[in-house]
């Protein structure tokens, strides 16, 4: 099999269980961007155009995903102190709660992975994925990758 097929795989593979934990955990996501979101807004309170410029994506797709992330209770729209027409997001208790949980959830993925792999199997892996993504970071194409 083709090694980007490997990785594709491997990926939904990976979505696939971390969205059955997540349900099992209360929480739906709807939307590729939640992770981005809610990694993003754990740093800072932004507003929808500063957020989707730092994630790479215009400020109506940022406020598309955001709406979407307010109705469910991951984000809430605060008034910004120094402009009384913008709005900060923040992340929600219920937004904060995903974010842990999605943690808790990688960290154990990783564990049981290392578990019937092995410390150094993993260490290759993370190495040459490492390695992909600095090949791709430094290539011509002048798309960034969404910063985590």
């Amino acid at each position: 099999m083709d090694l980007g097929v490997l990785l594709g795989q491997a990926y939904q593979g990976f979505v696939r269980e971390l969205h059955a934990h997540l349900a099992a955990h209360g929480h739906e996501v709807l939307g590729a961007s939640y992770g981005y979101v809610l990694r993003t807004l754990a740093e800072n309170a932004l507003t929808a155009s500063q957020l989707g410029e730092h994630l790479g994506i215009t400020a109506q797709g940022a406020a598309k995903v955001v709406d979407e992330m307010v109705r469910h209770g991951y984000v809430e729209r605060h008034p910004d102190p120094t402009d009384k027409r913008a709005k900060l997001l923040h992340l929600s208790d219920r937004g904060r709660d995903m974010l842990d949980t999605v943690r808790a959830f990688h960290a154990d993925y990783e564990r049981r992975l290392t578990a019937r792999a092995g410390a150094d199997q993993i260490a290759s892996v993370r190495a040459v994925l490492g390695e992909i993504i600095s090949t791709a970071t430094h290539s011509s194409d002048t798309r960034a990758f969404r910063p985590l």
